[in-house]
């Protein structure tokens, strides 16, 4: 089981806990709050197990039907919890409205609070541990799966603190008030989410800095060929995909030419270590002077 698998496999299990602590405590108490959140729970609960399902899909190799690889399934795994959230979000939003209008009266507070915030250190825990694997392995359902717990630690304070009002003034209605702003936050969240997840479905080109490292690569070896020209970029999972054109002195040897190409690659790798790319090599212009001798030292050792 790698790494990605096993962190996966450990926010199902945290969210089990949570799901069923929330509920069984929302209930009891009859806070529309704590409820809320166990909904939410509900929610990441699932975002959890298609986290897990996605991340041993995209871990397939390239076979005959797919061979770019699988690593967009951890792209749709985000854009679909993106959308789960969302749900939950106007699932709240209704519930609360309902309760302000026909206020109910909640039973031990001190017990939601406790509940709320084991929830906010566990979850803190959890995301915390979800985005430390999901960035080093560049892994967009682990990163989305840490998103998502990292703002249930905001919104379990934020029932929390609504449970803590009731407390002090008497007045239910607060109860469902700090439900909505859970409900305002998994809003924001939610958009978050999808643009990050939903983005490279499109075939988007990577982040800026990161091209920049590509460009820098490749010039670190200018003075070995004319130009390069057309990069184009994209990612799917945590793979990337570069190719670009590049122009040779029409002397220099098929042998030289790749050897080039191979190194050239391997100094790309150095920062991006999932990465596939395709160099495609053409002759410089027949009426290019800096190329009117056939080029000296041309043999594949003499590359550096």
């Amino acid at each position: 089981m790698n790494e990605k698998t096993r962190a996966a496999r450990l926010s199902i299990a945290s969210n089990t806990a949570l799901v069923v602590g929330k509920l069984i405590v929302g209930f009891a108490i009859g806070s529309v709050g704590v409820i809320s959140e166990g909904i939410h729970s509900s929610v990441d609960l699932l975002a959890a197990i298609i986290a897990f399902v996605a991340i041993r899909a995209a871990s397939q190799p390239a076979d005959e039907k797919h061979p770019y690889g699988h690593g967009k399934y951890e792209n749709m795994s985000g854009s679909i919890e993106a959308a789960l959230i969302f749900v939950a979000a106007i699932w709240i939003i209704y519930e609360a409205i309902g309760r302000i209008y026909h206020p109910a009266e909640i039973g031990n507070l001190w017990l939601g609070i406790a509940v709320m915030f084991v929830s906010s250190v566990v979850n803190f825990f959890i995301s915390r541990h979800l985005m430390i694997v999901g960035k080093k392995t560049d892994s967009i359902a682990l990163q989305a799966d840490a998103m998502h717990l990292k703002t249930d630690v905001l919104t379990s304070a934020g029932v929390m603190a609504g449970l803590i009002g009731v407390y002090l003034t008497g007045l239910v209605w607060i109860d469902a008030v700090f439900a909505i702003i859970v409900a305002l936050l998994l809003f924001h969240a939610s958009y978050e989410l999808f643009t990050e997840a939903f983005s490279p479905l499109m075939d988007t080109r990577l982040h800026e800095e990161e091209e920049v490292k590509i460009t820098n690569a490749v010039l670190k070896y200018s003075h070995k060929f004319v130009d390069f020209h057309d990069l184009r970029t994209r990612k799917a999972g945590s793979e990337r995909y570069v190719d670009f054109h590049m122009t040779m002195c029409k002397y220099h040897t098929i042998e030289y030419t790749h050897g080039l190409s191979d190194i050239i690659e391997d100094e790309i790798k150095l920062n991006h270590q999932e990465c596939d790319i395709l160099i495609h090599q053409e002759p410089c212009r027949l009426d290019c002077n800096t190329c009117s001798l056939p080029a000296k030292n041309s043999s594949i050792e003499n590359i550096l």
